[in-house]
């Protein structure tokens, strides 16, 4: 059986990276530009830091801004139809996860409208045509969106996140530009940055794991041990050091696939609105005891690469000590160890819902609904 690995074909990285646009740009020929950006990054001048440069060489662009932290079916609609009306002939995203899935959600249905109804999209959908040429430049060090062939979009109407896979979406450049995320605050930083971390601990011990991509997450979790703490003091070092190791563990999960803690993070935006990465966070410890048993060594690896010294330990302390190590750094980067907002009432849908959900599937370990319920619960 052969393993497939799917990435950019061109990324940018380092301080001014941005930079470069215009010259790509220029070089393909493009007219017009439709810079889907959230509200928040457009009010605070993010995304500006882009569209000065776009100003600056007499490049036209509108903004697309209907983008919501856990984007839905209905602002994917509307952003097509933005587009459509818009005249643009590429695309620039700009943001986290929330502006990058929205992007490839609009580009995948504009060169595929057999897809417009966007639940089609869910799953692996059977697009004929890549996405429309689109420029990435994440603002947060988390998603890592902009090097993957996977987004997440909401269905408010049945209170459910779904995961679409498509090698067509992925962006044809990626601009990761540390500066674009020295506006982030502390909280944001810490969740995105769990969230890189959670990608990468499953990534790396998914089933669909294989040589190529435990490299890649290997190191993206050294650089995120290492970086994390500072970044969230707005660190240059420590932001450079997570703008890279969430794209590096981008390019490995992308391609292997996740687990159950990403299932429950999914269901518990859906249905709580909890933002993404602080979902991830609560639930990454709790699910890396979970399978335990079914890591084999990797979990000493996890353990040495947060910097713990494993010598002489036993694979129970070794896999105790990666959890540990897990767990202090989300604390020590403030995240909530508990969710009040889950009732015991909505236990049996959130782990139906979780059961169901595309990372499910890449979990070492089988987990039944009961199983899931059983971990969700340790959040209450």
């Amino acid at each position: 059986m052969a393993n497939r690995f799917v990435s950019n074909p061109i990324s940018y990285h380092g301080k001014g990276a941005i930079g470069e646009i215009p010259g790509i740009i220029a070089a393909k020929g493009f007219k017009k530009a439709f810079v889907a950006s959230d509200p928040d990054l457009v009010k605070f001048g993010v995304t500006k830091k882009v569209t000065d440069l776009l100003d600056a060489n007499g490049m036209a662009y509108e903004i697309y801004s209907d983008i919501k932290p856990n984007p839905t079916i209905e602002n994917v609609k509307a952003g097509v139809a933005a587009y459509k009306a818009s005249g643009a002939d590429y695309m620039i995203t700009i943001g986290g996860g929330s502006s990058m899935d929205t992007g490839k959600a609009i580009g995948i249905i504009i060169n595929n409208p057999e897809f417009e109804d966007v639940r089609s999209l869910e799953g692996v959908a059977p697009t004929k045509n890549p996405t429309v040429y689109t420029i990435a430049v994440p603002t947060t060090a988390g998603t890592a969106a902009e090097a993957t062939i996977n987004y997440v979009i909401t269905d408010v109407e049945r209170k459910r996140k779904f995961v679409c896979v498509d090698v067509n979406d992925i962006p044809n450049i990626a601009i990761v530009d540390p500066d674009m995320m020295s506006t982030m605050p502390k909280g944001l930083t810490a969740a995105t940055g769990m969230d890189a971390l959670t990608h990468a601990i499953e990534g790396y011990t998914t089933k669909g794991a294989w040589a190529l991509p435990d490299c890649l997450n290997l190191e993206a979790i050294r650089l995120i041990a290492k970086s994390l703490r500072g970044a969230v003091n707005n660190d240059p070092e420590g932001r450079e050091g997570m703008a890279l190791g969430q794209f590096v563990t981008g390019m490995a999960f992308s391609n292997v696939g996740l687990g159950i803690a990403h299932s429950v993070a999914h269901t518990l935006g859906a249905v709580y609105d909890t933002p993404h990465g602080v979902a991830c966070a609560m639930m990454l410890p709790i699910v890396m005891e979970y399978n335990a048993d079914c890591t084999g060594e990797k979990l000493k690896a996890v353990a040495e690469a947060m910097g713990v010294d494993t010598t002489g330990m036993s694979p129970e302390q070794y896999r105790k000590a990666a959890v540990d190590a897990v767990r202090q750094l989300s604390v020590d980067v403030g995240i909530p160890t508990k969710l009040e907002k889950i009732k015991e009432e909505d236990l049996q849908f959130l782990a139906e819902s979780a059961y169901a959900d595309a990372c499910a599937p890449g979990n070492p370990k089988e987990a039944s609904v009961e199983d899931i319920k059983g971990l969700i619960r340790k959040l209450m």
